[in-house]
């Protein structure tokens, strides 16, 4: 199966993207990616769902479908906060650079902390946050394994469902911290004051927001209008934001998100939520001092 897929693919690798993108949909149900994954074969598809996925083609749907089989291969594109291409750098007019990740933190790197531990490591914990993990009975990881999650914790799509208080101690277990409002407004915006990353107006195609009836959080990077000049991706759609600004007893979100409206991907759309919120939609970005 595997040296004819290879074979296939490689006669795929000089077809445009839309040729393409039928030829890898056809994939999706046939293919075994236990069997594909680190392999020469499984390498080249993943290779080649990234170059259709940024080349735009294909409906929201189609891409969605490729992302998810892209996710449980292996998806090149992610890296983890203590890589130096996990974050990009933008001069900004806040007192200097903006770090920030390229990506909302995904499955992968979530479950990765849980796996080591994270959620017993006191260190990473407020006080706030502590208080709140030892009376919870169904923080992160136990969501996780619920029947009806698996549409959720692709491992290259947002993690989803995380409170203030995880987000947080995930950010601090990494040596960062949650991205400000401030900062995130003039992500979005840059010197040119963009209303979206893409610019204006809204239009249609550009985010997974509800008008793309996706309904769910899809792979990071799949919307390409998603994307600022610099390459930070999904910051009007896909999944809403926990920031890192404290207003009295609740905490800062960016709303934007695969089940909010247009309306709420606008770069300066705001919500307060209490910091035990969450929901399907909301996940994280990290940020570090430059």
């Amino acid at each position: 199966m595997s040296i004819d897929l290879l074979a296939r693919l490689q006669a795929l690798a000089s077809e445009p993207p839309e040729a393409r993108l039928e030829a890898l949909s056809a994939l999706v149900g046939e293919v075994d990616v236990g069997e594909l994954a680190g392999s020469e074969a499984g390498n080249l598809l993943a290779a080649q769902l990234v170059e259709v996925i940024d080349s735009g083609e294909g409906s929201g749907r189609d891409r969605l479908v490729l992302g998810e089989l892209l996710g449980h291969l292996g998806d090149p594109r992610l890296s983890a906060p203590a890589d130096e291409d996990y974050w990009v750098r933008i001069p900004s007019d806040l007192g200097g650079e903006v770090v920030v990740g390229r990506f909302p933190v995904t499955n992968a790197e979530y479950k990765a902390w849980v796996d080591a531990g994270g959620y017993d490591d006191a260190t990473a914990w407020t006080d706030e946050g502590k208080a709140w993990l030892d009376q919870t009975d169904d923080p992160w990881p136990v969501q996780a394994a619920r029947d009806g999650s698996a549409p959720y914790i692709v491992p290259n799509q947002p993690v989803v469902g995380v409170t203030f208080f995880e987000a947080d101690a995930y950010a601090r277990a990494h040596g960062a911290r949650l991205l400000n409002n401030d900062e995130r407004v003039w992500v979005v915006r840059g010197e040119e004051r963009r209303p979206y990353p893409w610019g204006s107006p809204f239009g249609e195609g550009h985010a997974n927001t509800r008008e793309e009836v996706l309904e769910r959080p899809c792979a990071v990077g799949l919307f390409v209008g998603d994307r600022t000049p610099e390459g930070v991706c999904d910051l009007a759609g896909n999944v809403a934001e926990w920031n890192g600004d404290v207003v009295g007893a609740v905490r800062m979100i960016h709303p934007g998100a695969w089940d909010q409206p247009s309306m709420a991907a606008w770069a300066k759309a705001k919500e307060l939520n209490p910091p035990d919120a969450r929901w399907a939609g909301l996940g994280f970005r990290l940020a570090r001092d430059a």
